[in-house]
């Protein structure tokens, strides 16, 4: 499609253009009628189906052009901090609202958002999600507003006649029960995935302001908090019983489907979404075979659910095509185009006009546990320097014999802590 259209002349764009309703790029001596607009981010991310599909739309109303600038998952903070330290800043930054952003100067390169049209299509969470601490809005969030927590396959568990979790105790011995009759129990992707390090320390500090506090003032460390001694080792422990399998060190984020959809692990940390737009539709198993209960790391007796991460789209401020950045990002927040770009996949409401997006069996049928343990994403979000690769970098070694538990817990404060320092976080100049 997007050769297709971006073969068709000026003219037959601008009727398309007239015909949709949509301004598109602006012309003038500065925008020329037909634009490149590069969109840098996750190579996943870029992937999903939501994502391509607005950018064809777009593509096919303006006649101007997406170009992906996609970076590997485990690499993209590092890579795309090269790139902005260069100067190569693209047009479009996609990325969560999470403390690896602060690494790339907001209000130096970014233009804030607060004026936009589209300001009052946002959900009040979603738009809050977005705002700076001054109350900026840095992006549209333009994502999947998902649960996390752990998804289960409920049609093994049935035929084992095995219940789901309601205790970490109940949990474990799940576990046990699954490993002896030669499953995975759990499908852990060791290969530069670290979002599951997130949903553990989420109860540590959104259920304590104060330790939250404490730790962004340089004041405190995860070495003092004995809820992250007990997440570590668990995992420890889980790995080394053989709870992960033999392949988890070589498992990474585009591994799990056909890990789960073949049935070879019956459990995962993840969020809904990734079941309507990432699982294999042709595996023995699909969505209908799985059911949500709390992730168990240790850290909260009765689990904990997260709340929706949003990636936002974020205009960089001193790029060549401006204005038609910010009609693609009026574009994508029109109820038309975001409707048909997310029909049938699953997640909260984003925009106040959502209505083609399903709400999952998965969480509704598991609507009490979720709003009894959900917590708002809080460690990813919140804490000085947190970044889920630093994690994943941490447990690898630990995984791989070359660090202890308190060795894996002093590297992950080691890399915190000098992140939040290179942010400028005051407190972090000279270490704890």
């Amino acid at each position: 499609m997007r050769k297709t259209w971006r073969s068709i002349s000026i003219v037959f764009a601008i009727l398309a253009l007239a015909l949709t309703g949509c301004t598109g790029a602006k012309e003038g001596p500065d925008e020329p009628a037909s634009v490149t607009i590069t969109v840098m981010g996750r190579k996943s991310d870029l992937a999903k189906s939501y994502m391509t599909s607005i950018f064809e739309r777009y593509e096919a109303a303006t006649g101007n052009v997406i170009e992906p600038i996609p970076f590997e998952d485990s690499e993209f903070e590092a890579t795309a901090a090269e790139y902005f330290a260069k100067g190569d800043v693209p047009d479009i930054f996609m990325h969560f609202h999470n403390s690896d952003l602060d690494r790339f100067d907001i209000d130096g390169n970014f233009l804030y958002l607060n004026d936009q049209p589209w300001v009052d299509e946002l959900t009040e969470s979603t738009l809050n999600y977005c705002l700076d601490e001054a109350g900026n809005l840095m992006g549209l969030p333009y994502w999947e507003n998902s649960v996390s927590g752990c998804y289960y396959n409920k049609t093994i568990l049935d035929s084992l006649g095995l219940l789901p979790a309601t205790t970490q105790a109940e949990f474990d011995v799940l576990c046990q029960a699954l490993n002896a009759t030669g499953y995975v129990p759990i499908c852990w992707p060791a290969d530069g995935c670290g979002w599951m390090v997130q949903f553990a320390l989420d109860p540590v500090f959104a259920d304590d302001p104060e330790k939250l506090r404490q730790i962004n003032r340089n004041e405190i460390t995860y070495a003092d908090i004995p809820e992250v001694a007990d997440m570590v080792e668990w995992i420890a422990n889980a790995a080394g019983k053989g709870w992960f399998g033999n392949d988890y060190l070589s498992c990474g984020i585009e591994d799990i489907s056909a890990i789960m959809s073949s049935g070879e692990a019956v459990m995962t940390f993840i969020w809904d979404t990734w079941f309507y737009t990432d699982l294999a539709k042709d595996g023995k198993y699909g969505v209908d075979d799985f059911a949500l209960m709390p992730a168990f790391l240790n850290t909260a007796d009765s689990g904990t659910y997260e709340g929706g991460n949003l990636n936002m789209m974020m205009v960089n401020k001193h790029g060549p095509h401006v204005d038609a950045c910010l009609d693609f990002l009026s574009f994508c927040a029109t109820p038309e185009n975001y409707n048909a770009a997310f029909e049938g996949i699953s997640t909260v409401d984003c925009f106040k006009g959502q209505t083609t997006n399903i709400e999952s069996p998965m969480i509704t049928n598991a609507s009490a546990s979720v709003a009894a343990n959900i917590r708002a994403s809080t460690s990813a979000s919140k804490v000085k320097g947190f970044s889920a690769d630093d994690v994943a970098a941490a447990l690898h070694g630990l995984f791989t014999g070359r660090t202890d538990e308190a060795g894996c817990i002093k590297q992950m404060d080691d890399l915190r802590i000098a992140a939040a320092a290179k942010q400028g976080v005051e407190g972090f100049a000279e270490g704890p």
